[in-house]
């Protein structure tokens, strides 16, 4: 199967090696001609945009930074509208916002193209190693013939309603993340303020129901100042705009949401975008004087 591949940034390069890996054949475009000539060196062919793609794949796999990136692609000059047969699948596992996933695929569906939403988690290193959780929206049976090719990527791909439901899904995963990662980040600053040691703090309780993945995964960086970049603050931040604005569209109040959004927008003051959402944890620094930073 010849599959299109739109957007080699820091997730896509790796996801799009692990399709070449599976033994897919791959049409790749990106805004870095050089990144492209790195796929071709790997046995993907190269094009010079995602009309050119769609003219050659019944399936287009998207990994764009936004909502804006993906109309964009899907819609704008040169994009898969351009080039698309009816009959032609969209896969985007970009993070956008569910009430654009709609729209989009509105208006895609109108020249017979169909747009199934699947962003990823997991970061950087499970892009690498293969092992994303995948949240699909769009019709289920698109999704049962393409749930293979997404698995070539991923090691959990679940269907989880229509078309937007995929974002929705995201969504609540990067709330429950956001407000994790601020929990633990004020708890264990708590804990060494209050005169304990943070790591011992953290052995004795998370074993127990306090503990989670985020907790076993960011705390240990926390401990080292590891504020190295799995996933961005200001990723983060466009996915709790995302948030905002879908939460706000159906009149839903989401307060711990906004909170996280706060303090990461103060992270932003300090110019740490580009950091580790495990750098949360400096916004308590600054506010109590205290670091949980092993000496």
């Amino acid at each position: 199967m010849k599959v299109g591949f739109v957007g080699l940034g820091i997730m896509g390069q790796p996801m799009a090696r692990n399709l070449i890996k599976a033994g897919y054949e791959l049409v790749v475009t990106t805004h870095k001609q050089a990144v492209i000539d790195e796929f071709v060196a790997l046995g993907a062919e190269g094009a010079k945009n995602a009309a050119e793609i769609a003219q050659q794949c019944e399936v287009i796999v998207t990994m764009l930074p936004n909502s804006p990136n993906v109309r964009s692609v899907c819609l704008g000059a040169g994009g898969v509208i351009e080039g698309a047969k009816e009959g032609t699948v969209v896969i985007d596992m970009s993070s956008i916002d569910p009430v654009e996933s709609k729209a989009i695929g509105a208006e895609l569906a109108k020249k017979g193209i169909e747009l199934l939403d699947c962003p990823v988690s997991g970061g950087e290193p499970k892009a690498i190693d293969g092992t994303l959780s995948v949240m699909c929206g769009g019709r289920k049976e698109t999704w049962e013939k393409y749930k293979d090719l997404i698995g070539a990527m991923a090691s959990s791909v679940v269907y989880v309603g229509p078309l937007g439901s995929g974002n929705v899904a995201k969504l609540a995963n990067q709330m429950i993340v956001a407000a994790n990662i601020g929990a633990v980040a004020e708890a264990f600053t708590f804990a060494k303020k209050a005169g304990a040691d943070p790591e011992l703090v953290y052995q004795a309780i998370r074993g127990g129901l306090a503990g989670s993945t985020v907790m076993d995964a960011k705390v240990p960086m926390m401990l080292e100042g590891n504020y190295e970049p799995g996933f961005r603050i200001n990723l983060h931040i466009k996915d709790m705009t995302n948030v905002l604005n879908a939460a706000h569209a159906i009149n839903m109040p989401v307060p711990i949401a906004a909170q996280m959004m706060e303090i990461m927008q103060e992270l932003m003051c300090h110019d740490e975008g580009m950091c580790d959402h495990d750098s949360m944890v400096k916004y308590y620094e600054r506010m109590t004087g205290v670091s949980i930073v092993k000496k």
